[in-house]
């Protein structure tokens, strides 16, 4: 059976996959042991992130040949600010800070990298560099969920949502894409890859992070 491009991608990238997975400010996250401050400052970096992922939808979905493909890119995008929903509601419950938020040096590589590439290049390229996001959140989601035995991990409303069949749904909508209107060549993989090592870099950026020490 001829495997999809889609996952030709997701299986040559897994050595990133893998390093996101066993990253310590992912596994943190899964022990419920991550320092709140860490995860706060990563949410208001991802709610920033997002605004750029709806945007490269939006404009997929004008540069999208067919009425199928306008769908499919408006509901993603749709999706994208659904996720937005979830970091709001950490304010409530984590103090989390999502408004006003200074983008740390991986988030503008990663945030630029996507409006860059959505301005500048077809659906297909769109496709490729927005569906590592989802397929590895999902991924990581549905990895920690069956790991998960605290249901007072503080971090829980995160694995639930990454974990649900709802955005394993935008998972493969997005992979679903990538097999419409990719081109299997190595400006895909690129482009692909680099999304995937914007990933990792995102996580890293935010096991790193070290809140300001206060003023006296």
């Amino acid at each position: 059976m001829v495997k999809r491009l889609s996952e030709i991608l997701w299986e040559e990238n897994q050595d990133i996959a893998q390093s996101c997975l066993n990253h310590p400010f992912v596994q943190g996250i899964a022990s419920g042991a991550l320092e709140r401050e860490k995860f706060n400052w990563y949410v208001g970096q991802d709610y920033f992130y997002l605004h750029a992922f709806a945007k490269a939808f939006c404009l997929a979905t004008v540069k999208t040949p067919d009425a199928e493909g306008m769908r499919a890119f408006h509901k993603l995008a749709g999706g994208a600010l659904g996720e937005m929903k979830l970091h709001k509601g950490f304010e409530e419950t984590l103090a989390a800070e999502v408004e006003k938020v200074i983008p740390s040096k991986a988030t503008r590589m990663y945030t630029d990298f996507l409006l860059a590439t959505a301005w500048s290049s077809d659906a297909g390229l769109i496709a490729a560099a927005t569906t590592p996001c989802n397929r590895l959140y999902a991924w990581l989601g549905q990895n920690l969920k069956g790991h998960l035995d605290d249901e007072s991990n503080p971090y829980i409303d995160w694995i639930l949502m990454y974990s649900s069949d709802s955005f394993e749904e935008l998972a493969k909508e997005t992979e679903r894409l990538v097999d419409l209107y990719a081109l299997d060549d190595e400006n895909t993989r690129s482009v692909y890859r680099y999304a995937m090592i914007c990933e990792y870099e995102f996580f890293d950026a935010a096991w790193e992070y070290s809140p300001p020490e206060a003023e006296l």
